[in-house]
């Protein structure tokens, strides 16, 4: 059995793993040009970090993880208003940057990855799918995954246009890394954020006097604008705090990271033989805190849906989606109610945060925050005593 996975993120190199394993012949194309370092802090537990611990890249993560376990929220001045501290909440959960996560999968993957290729066109027959790259080349599969983010191609093609799936949330997000040690010695190991109505900006270290940092705005207009650098300077230019110096360190445009905050609501995850996984069907927006444990799951269970479904890919596919629809549905609520949380449209919003952030430092109060992701996804994956092991006997 054949199958082409379109995305070399999070969700594509997990399927791949499994598929692999279970004796299929994978081929990954990714759009990108090479391997995509860079990105934010995850929160990483829940049915991801299960399928982490069967995949054996545990204690990669473990010992890449970032100790961050206190969030401060500070005025201009840089004073802090509020805060609340998250030691143990996450249980077995752990803080990542999203780049070492996929880097870890990346190196347990064996399938070749073709970059700077993505899909140009999808003929689907009963019993295959045939596929034309940008690179003129030509494959017949037997499975087309889409794991290529929420402005995927691969559903384009087979489901129609982006904006019949993609709910803009109305805000705007941009992200970006510097290293300076007077930046990361003031932030320290913890996530610091300002917030005036309507924008936020957060900071965290980074090893080797790194520093990253995330914008958040709300904007009614969901076109993104032509100069990014000229708009972060614009918003935040003038809010004090460490501002002034995180943009004058700024990279080039091209190395900051600009979007919208959207999610994807589809009713079918596939036709025939292809499928979306990831963000390209269940993108629940980046301030859920639950995309990348989301996606490996959903990898994991297209995985067990189709090892011993034979030929008969399709009705994998569709059980695929129904087991996964409901906790996906679940963590988007979540996010869409903890979007007025981090970024607060009036000032009334905010106090009302801060007051709620010191009553989460009560014993046992802050694991209130965490119970709806901590039950999403609970029992999708079925629990391995080790990991999984292909017909080779490698692991």
């Amino acid at each position: 059995m054949r199958a082409l996975i379109c995305g070399a993120g999070i969700a594509g190199l997990t399927l791949a793993w499994h598929l692999e394993r279970d004796g299929w012949d994978v081929k990954i194309v990714e759009r990108a040009p090479r391997f995509r370092h860079g990105g934010y802090m995850i929160d990483f537990y829940g049915p991801g970090m299960e399928v982490a611990k069967q995949m054996g890249i545990r204690p990669r993560l473990l010992a890449t993880q970032y100790p961050i376990d206190e969030v401060d929220y500070v005025n201009g001045e840089g004073r802090r208003t509020s805060g609340v501290t998250f030691t143990g909440v996450l249980g077995d959960g752990l803080n990542v940057m999203r780049e070492d996560l996929a880097q870890a999968l990346h190196d347990e993957v064996r399938s070749p990855i073709v970059y700077s290729t993505s899909i140009e066109s999808i003929r689907r027959h009963a019993d295959s799918v045939a596929v034309r790259l940008t690179d003129g080349t030509r494959e017949e599969v037997d499975l087309l995954v889409g794991a290529d983010g929420a402005h995927s191609r691969v559903r384009e093609l087979t489901f129609g246009p982006e904006e019949h799936f993609v709910r803009y949330l109305g805000r705007q997000t941009a992200a970006y890394t510097l290293k300076d040690e007077e930046l990361h010695r003031e932030i320290g190991m913890r996530f610091r954020s300002l917030t005036v109505p309507g924008l936020m900006v957060a900071a965290y270290s980074q090893r080797d006097d790194g520093l990253a940092v995330l914008f958040l705005r709300q904007e009614p207009d969901p076109r993104l604008p032509d100069d990014i650098v000229a708009e972060l300077t614009r918003h935040y230019g003038h809010l004090g705090w460490i501002l002034p110096k995180v943009l004058s360190l700024r990279p080039p445009a091209s190395e900051i990271y600009y979007d919208q905050v959207n999610q994807v609501e589809m009713d079918e995850w596939s036709k025939g033989r292809v499928v979306l996984i990831g963000d390209a069907c269940q993108a629940v927006s980046l301030f859920a805190g639950y995309g990348a444990s989301l996606a490996m799951a959903g990898a994991w269970v297209l995985a067990d849906e189709l090892r011993g479904a034979g030929r008969h890919v399709p009705g994998a596919l569709t059980r695929y989606h129904a087991r996964m629809a409901g906790p996906v549905a679940e963590i988007q609520r979540f996010g869409r109610q903890s979007l007025e949380w981090v970024a607060p449209g009036t000032r009334g919003r905010i106090v009302a945060r801060d007051m709620f952030m010191r009553l989460m430092n009560l014993p046992g109060a802050n694991r209130l925050m965490v119970a709806p992701l901590a039950t999403a996804g609970k029992g999708l994956i079925k629990p391995h005593s080790a990991p999984l092991i292909d017909q080779t006997g490698r692991a």
